[in-house]
């Protein structure tokens, strides 16, 4: 054991001097960070740059010489953009919650009730994820104009958990597959229905997986184009994604610092949320991997 101590630790010399340690670790982290970061540090130059600037060939790209914030005002009362983040918030958190509630019944069934076929069940669930958008706006469109629904919040609604539910349920069977069956058999034993034993054993044990898939769905929909773009058309019903794209953008003239200032702000809660919740989030992807 002492032996194997001394060798581990001669394995880890390699981090013990300064220039092997930044050749080793600092260099590459720093790599990593600025090319995650630089994106943020573009838009917030954009955003602030006066028009003058953006426009002008000479000068340092990288850096503002008189910034100004006209981009914003016009991005917060010259256009609907208030209105537009409520309308993705409400559609996005909708949405989740409806796919995670479906997501959790079907991911149970399939992982815990062990019928016949459900193996190939579990990978037709993942395989409906991989179906491109492109080819399912065509008849959730006919839909969506046939039950009344268009250009309102609940076509995204009720259309963005087509792509959700796939995507969350194989997350969450992969989650359920690392619980102990061995806890639901006493809990059976005991006289706990399946009900109960999802309810007070799955669920609380599964609360990294629940918040993984949460935020990935939350995600997705908060980030989703083609179904917006083809199902809503007013301004006070618009998503930030498509409102940014279609008000700031008049012809061939581009609004860069309003669109940017757009995507900022866009950005900026959906990093935090995930800065937040980085462990449950890492936690929910190792327990969806485990075989």
């Amino acid at each position: 054991m002492k032996k194997q101590d001394d060798e581990s630790r001669q394995g880890m010399n390699y981090l013990t001097t300064n220039p092997q340690r930044a050749l080793t670790l600092w260099l590459p982290l720093s790599g990593f960070l600025f090319v995650l970061l630089f994106p943020f540090y573009w838009m917030i130059v954009t955003t602030i740059k006066p028009d003058a600037e953006l426009l002008q060939r000479d000068g340092n790209p990288f850096w503002v010489s008189h910034p100004t914030f006209a981009h914003i005002h016009k991005l917060l009362f010259d256009t609907a953009y208030v209105d537009w983040v409520w309308n993705t918030v409400l559609i996005s958190v909708s949405a989740t919650f409806i796919s995670l509630f479906c997501s959790v019944l079907a991911a149970y069934a399939i992982e815990r009730l062990r019928f016949r076929g459900s193996r190939y069940i579990g990978a037709g669930i993942f395989l409906a994820y991989l179906v491109p958008p492109s080819i399912l706006f065509i008849p959730l469109a006919t839909m969506v104009f046939k039950f009344g629904l268009f250009d309102t919040r609940l076509a995204l609604i009720l259309t963005y958990p087509t792509f959700l539910i796939p995507f969350c349920t194989w997350l969450l069977m992969g989650y359920f597959k690392s619980i102990p069956y061995e806890l639901e058999e006493c809990a059976t034993i005991d006289g706990a229905t399946r009900l109960q034993i999802l309810r007070r054993i799955v669920l609380p044990l599964a609360v990294p997986g629940l918040i993984s898939a949460g935020i990935f769905a939350f995600t997705l929909s908060g980030n989703e184009f083609i179904y917006a773009l083809t199902f809503i058309s007013s301004s006070e019903v618009k998503t930030v994604p498509i409102g940014v794209v279609t008000e700031l953008v008049e012809g061939d003239v581009y609004h860069w610092g309003s669109l940017m200032a757009g995507a900022l702000l866009g950005s900026l809660p959906v990093a935090i949320l995930y800065s937040f919740f980085v462990e449950y989030y890492v936690s929910g992807l190792t327990g969806a991997v485990k075989e």
